[in-house]
């Protein structure tokens, strides 16, 4: 009879194995959840981004479109045994800012908080008003190219 129910626990533990991994490969598929916010200055995008570390992450900025991805990896327990792996580890998601949004990437900051989320902050730009003019062969005692002052608008 003790056969029996080990062959039952071996057969309940494979398939519980088996339903964990098919969740975690549709949390993998499944982009990661944002927040899009703006203010006078930037953008903000705020993704969930639970137990990954900042070397395990990648930002990327793309025609109006932030792109995460992220790996992060499950810690072992001593004592326990994995039954149900079910959180994703290659997550990655994408948020679209607007089309008019007037934005650079120079400047942007990405901030992993500890409570899981991913802060990337892309400031906007001064829609075009702060030109510099740089006149060809015009030099400075120092040997640099001397810049004019940026255009007024009129």
């Amino acid at each position: 009879m003790s056969g029996l129910v080990e062959t039952g626990r071996s057969v309940v533990r494979r398939a519980l194995e088996r339903l964990g991994r098919g969740w975690s490969k549709m949390q993998e598929r499944r982009p990661l959840s944002y927040d899009l916010l703006e203010s006078d200055d930037a953008y903000l995008v705020v993704f969930d981004a639970p137990g990954v570390r900042g070397e395990d992450l990648n930002v990327t900025f793309l025609d109006h479109t932030v792109e995460v991805e992220l790996d992060r990896f499950r810690d072992f327990y001593d004592g326990y045994e994995m039954l149900f792996p079910g959180r994703g580890v290659s997550l990655s998601g994408s948020a679209e800012l607007p089309p008019d949004a007037n934005v650079t990437p120079q400047g942007a900051n990405a901030t992993l908080a500890r409570n899981g989320t991913l802060r990337v902050e892309i400031p906007k730009k001064d829609d075009g008003r702060d030109v510099a003019v740089v006149e060809e062969g015009d030099e400075d005692d120092s040997g640099r190219d001397a810049k004019s002052e940026p255009a007024d608008d009129a």
